[in-house]
């Protein structure tokens, strides 16, 4: 299955990085543009704008072995033994500096998801830099300059689905803390060391999920096939909020901070508490629908940013996507339940404030049937909203391909990182999502925030609903190559990818 990775497919010659020479133009063609590369001076000018201040220093040894994720002993990798790895905390304006010594069979990288720092440390193989080795260290360094729930994970082929993912915290000192206990849940779809590897999910997705007969007529040129009794392949994961088609994957588990259902995590606090949760979506294909039986939830943050607070039963969290809320916690035992959205599955941890029996394991409560915000609902806080302004540049970006091929894509150019999309520095640039099919995505744009066009909410991460289109705002201030892709790991990895390059 190499050969429909990212890494093989830029090594293997069908695409050279953007920062050399990219394709060559006919006589009557413009030249093509000319991008700033991710070790240029620009970059290191616009880290130093950002005035680096302490440096953190931390260690983390990306490994292959057994853990335990709740009375379940699975072969895996993971950061150090642990899953989720053990959180990175600095302060807004500090250095976050973190040595990687790479313990697992194959190359590896890490990528500091929704953080708009420098480019070279971005993590993107072959497009900011060379893979880790195994065997090889590796230092990333940059300058954390928002506060806010972020995290960290791999970009090389599927490793994101086995237990490579750890949350990184940036603190505002400066920030009215109006809660009294902290709590970050990072949720996961399991299969990795029980019913296959992630390799094996995408070798049998690449093949397509059509179920006609081949030869037929309702098959596709051999791609059709139905599902066995050991197949990977979910159909029928319909959803009131995401469409028809929900997810691709079956997984066996569902995760709450590493743990099974059977054996959730429990967070003790006394009755009355005021709990911040923030909550982390480290799965590949499933998004989840967050509540805490018997309580509701106050909306405060997403993907790191401040929003007016937005009451609420539950939460929707795509792949990649961030939430924090804050909750009163009342007296007992309460389930917070991680539905597996279309599913038919969930997740779950215990909130413990007195005495009483956890409810059972499948426990569904009735907050993940009230109401959930849309992003409609949502908008930033006052200091973080983007000033007006027209867009001086607009991208159209059709979200092109289907489930039955599975063969996604953007503006129908599978893995198109050798083709930067151009934008200038200084631009508030417009991303338009086009979406025509009946599968949602998660889109990420790396090294920025961007605001919804509609309601100005910052976000890095955002679902593009079946059928329409997403428009979203940034302003260019961060000079490099920035990887933009679907975040749902499968759809990236058969070349739901693109890339903006700032013109050098």
């Amino acid at each position: 299955m190499r050969a429909l990775t990212r890494r093989s497919v830029l090594r293997g010659g069908a695409a050279a990085l953007p920062v050399a020479a990219l394709a060559a133009c006919g006589e009557d063609e413009p030249a093509a543009p000319s991008f700033v590369a991710p070790d240029s001076e620009r970059v290191a000018s616009a880290e130093a704008a950002r005035n680096p201040g302490t440096v953190r220093e931390f260690r983390l040894d990306p490994v292959a072995a057994e853990t335990d994720l709740g009375g379940l002993v699975v072969p895996t990798w993971s950061y150090g033994g642990a899953i989720p790895g053990a959180p990175l905390r600095a302060s807004k304006g500090e250095q976050v500096k973190a040595v990687v010594v790479n313990g697992l069979p194959e190359a590896t990288t890490v990528h500091w998801h929704g953080l708009q720092m420098r480019c070279d440390a971005d993590g993107v193989p072959d497009l900011t830099q060379e893979p880790i080795e195994p065997g090889a260290t590796y230092t990333y360094q940059f300058t954390a300059p928002d506060a806010g729930t972020y995290w960290f994970h791999p970009h090389m082929g599927t490793q994101l689905d086995r237990g490579l993912y750890a949350p990184l915290i940036v603190d505002d000192p400066d920030e009215a803390v109006t809660w009294d206990l902290e709590w970050t849940v990072v949720l996961d779809d399991w299969m990795d060391g029980v019913t296959g590897t992630p390799d094996d999910v995408l070798a049998e997705l690449a093949r397509g999920m059509d179920l006609g007969e081949v030869g037929s007529g309702g098959g596709h040129d051999g791609h059709g096939q139905a599902p066995t009794s050991d197949s990977f392949l979910l159909h029928g994961s319909e959803s009131d909020l995401l469409g028809a088609d929900a997810g691709d994957v079956r997984y066996p588990h569902h995760l709450v901070n590493g743990r099974v259902p059977a054996d959730p995590e429990v967070f003790a606090a006394e009755p009355g508490a005021r709990v911040r949760i923030r909550i982390i979506n480290a799965g590949a294909d499933t998004a989840y629908r967050v509540a805490l039986t018997g309580h509701r939830l106050t909306v405060t943050h997403t993907d790191g940013f401040p929003c007016e607070p937005v009451e609420a039963d539950a939460v929707l969290i795509g792949m990649g996507e961030r939430y924090d809320v804050l909750v009163t916690l009342d007296d007992g035992v309460f389930a917070l339940v991680a539905e597996a959205e279309g599913k038919s599955a969930r997740g779950r941890a215990l909130v413990r404030t007195g005495g009483g029996e956890a409810p059972a394991a499948d426990f569904a409560p009735a907050e993940l049937t009230g109401h959930v915000p849309s992003y409609a609902e949502l908008a930033p806080a006052d200091p973080v909203a983007l000033p007006g302004k027209a867009p001086d540049r607009t991208i159209d970006l059709e979200l092109t391909g289907s489930m039955m091929m599975f063969d996604w894509a953007i503006n129908g150019r599978p893995h198109d990182l050798a083709n930067p999309y151009p934008v200038e520095e200084g631009e508030r640039v417009r991303l338009r999502f086009i979406n025509g099919d009946a599968m949602w995505h998660p889109m990420h744009l790396h090294g920025h925030t961007f605001a919804l066009a509609d309601t100005g909410l910052r976000k890095d991460t955002a679902i593009v609903l079946p059928g329409q289109t997403l428009e979203v705002d940034f302003d260019a201030v961060n000079p490099g190559l920035w990887m933009l892709h679907c975040h749902n790991l499968y759809h990236g990895e058969v070349g739901m990818m693109a890339a903006l390059g700032y013109v050098a």
